[in-house]
């Protein structure tokens, strides 16, 4: 897409956040290309208010995920360094246009990770770090029944920023790890990291390839969020939310 009508969209998004104008699809968008050309752009108008780029979110990494949006493939998204919050955070539904949580493995980057590192086994070299996370994201009352996937991906993946858990040093077996999300001491929901695209450094090596190909990479200090083992869940009323996982310890957020 061409710069000046990537930053007018990108102006265009910052403008319906500030008025709370419900998510809408982006005229012209004809690929996802030109949704991460809006998304280049949009980043840096929200780091005023937000801080640096400290790392990414990959979304729609399983197939629960996959099938409430109506996607086959994984997105991406930059965390930016005001929106990462520490276990036990509080954050205000009144500050997003609706607020979402979701329950995922988070990864922290030893190095800087080069484009031949593209499974499991390779990408752990380059990991110092595994924990428990839960991602905010604010979707603004997206209609699921008509969403546009790439006015989403535009929309920064609709990250609204992360809370984590202590990182690991040394983590368990991820694939087999079971994840629980409790609202208020009770059940909500559950996923294996497995169901990240069969192992969390798989999606690592996807948003690798993913930054590769925009002439990015993944660098040391990065920290990844590989997507949700459940479906987002959103906060109807003020609550407290625990995410376990064995190994990767919990992290818990209060919304109110």
């Amino acid at each position: 897409m061409e710069d000046t009508a990537a930053q007018r969209a990108a102006e265009a998004l910052l403008a319906e956040h500030k008025s709370g104008t419900r998510f809408k699809a982006l005229a012209g968008l004809s690929s996802m290309a030109d949704a991460y050309d809006i998304q280049d752009k949009y980043v840096p108008l929200l780091r005023a208010a937000h801080g640096a780029a400290v790392g990414y979110k990959v979304g729609l990494t399983s197939k629960a995920m996959q099938s409430f949006c109506g996607i086959d493939h994984p997105i991406a998204g930059v965390v930016l360094a005001r929106r990462v919050h520490q276990s036990g955070a509080s954050v205000r539904r009144a500050d997003y246009g609706r607020l979402g949580l979701e329950f995922e493995i988070a990864v922290r980057m030893k190095s800087d990770m080069p484009d031949s590192a593209n499974t499991p086994t390779a990408v752990a070299a380059f990991v110092d770090g595994v924990a428990a996370g839960i991602e905010i994201v604010d979707d603004r009352a997206a209609d699921y029944g008509n969403l546009d996937v790439k006015s989403l991906v535009a929309d920064n993946s609709w990250n609204a920023g992360i809370v984590l858990a202590p990182f690991v040093a040394n983590w368990p077996e991820l694939e087999p790890v079971l994840g629980k999300a409790a609202q208020n001491g009770l059940a909500v929901g559950e996923g294996y990291g497995r169901d990240i695209l069969g192992h969390p450094f798989n999606s690592v090596a996807w948003l690798n390839a993913q930054l590769a190909s925009r002439g990015g990479a993944l660098r040391k200090g990065d920290i990844v969020m590989t997507g949700s083992v459940m479906k987002t869940v959103f906060p109807a009323e003020p609550a407290h939310f625990k995410f376990e996982m064995p190994g990767l310890g919990s992290v818990e957020v209060k919304v109110t």
